[in-house]
């Protein structure tokens, strides 16, 4: 089984090998950008895993792999849009270095490019492919609508805040799994159960991930600590809080959401003692524990030999670990 620093050497080699310099440049060279501002690479990453654990060559999945990650910055780029950010991994985002406009084409096209790299696989089966990607991908686009809805509701619960971070952004981390599984030609029970320990994964590292904008290290995390407080951003800690607090330290959150902060670091670290006095990390904590023992139990289904499936296994904690 190949490490993950060795195919994530081999995504990255295979993604500077695209082709995006062709006219009009305005169009082409903002995807040349967005896939050079780098990351985890974790979808692709987990492709050409799944096609090695069930024993595929890997170069024979190294297309959906690209396809994954040209279709997952897509999305980043039309999500910079709607969220009006400025900065994605330390550099403009597409539509502050050209302009909106520039943004929604580019994106677009990095959509179709993505579905024409997807049938460039080599299989026999590429219509099981393509059904497999196109579901994700519509799925993407319901949770981020879900999202988008969201903000406008103060009534969300924590069932359809899991529901919609399972649509945002777990489900593309099993169906990553799944089109690796697929070319290796896995059966349908491996398939299902491949595809579970990659949702529930997904679904664990985006609680890690507002557990950590509220109580990580700055440094570490590589991003200001309590940004989703500051944007009043509807998160598992927010939402349980709620749910936690007796009438007073309710009403108290509740202006703190809802008037206008004169001093964000002020409103942050008030919204964070009421998280400490409801104890809701610890909340976020066991949730995102048992999401992390269903992804394993799933992987532990899987009709391979255990040696080889440790490499998921690993990759999923060493993962959880670096976000910490």
């Amino acid at each position: 089984m190949k490490s993950y620093k060795e195919l994530y050497s081999l995504v990255e080699q295979k993604i500077q090998q695209l082709n995006f310099d062709k006219h009009p440049k305005e169009l082409f060279e903002p995807i040349s950008y967005m896939l050079s501002l780098g990351g985890k690479r974790l979808r692709p990453v987990l492709v050409l895993m799944a096609a090695d654990l069930f024993g595929e060559d890997i170069e024979n999945a190294v297309s959906a792999a690209l396809a994954v990650e040209v279709f997952h910055n897509f999305t980043l780029v039309h999500d910079d849009i709607m969220d009006r950010s400025d900065i994605r991994r330390g550099k403009p985002t597409v539509h502050k270095k050209w302009d909106q406009t520039v943004a929604i084409l580019a994106g677009d096209l990095m959509m179709i490019k993505a579905t024409d790299i997807l049938c460039e696989t080599k299989t026999s089966d590429l219509k099981n492919l393509i059904s497999i990607f196109n579901k994700a991908a519509a799925e993407v686009c319901e949770g981020q609508q879900i999202d988008m809805n969201y903000e406008k509701r103060n009534d969300v619960s924590v069932g359809e805040y899991l529901e919609m971070i399972t649509l945002k952004t777990a489900v593309l981390l099993g169906c990553s799994l799944n089109l690796g599984a697929a070319i290796a030609k896995a059966n349908a029970s491996d398939m299902k159960n491949i595809y579970e320990f990659g949702k529930n994964i997904g679904v664990a590292f985006q609680i890690q991930d507002d557990i950590l904008d509220s109580f990580g290290e700055g440094e570490k995390v590589g991003k200001k600590i309590g940004g989703d407080i500051a944007t009043n951003k509807k998160t598992l800690l927010l939402i349980r809080a709620f749910e936690l607090a007796d009438a007073s330290t309710k009403n108290d959150l509740q202006k703190l959401i809802e008037e206008d902060a004169k001093n964000v670091d002020e409103k942050i670290n008030a919204v964070l003692k009421i998280y400490e006095k409801v104890n809701v990390r610890k909340e976020a904590e066991l949730l995102k524990e048992k999401y992390l023992a269903t992804a394993f139990s799933h992987l532990d289904k899987i009709s391979v030999d255990d040696s080889r499936k440790e490499i998921l296994r690993n990759t999923a904690n060493e993962l959880m670990q670096r976000m910490s």
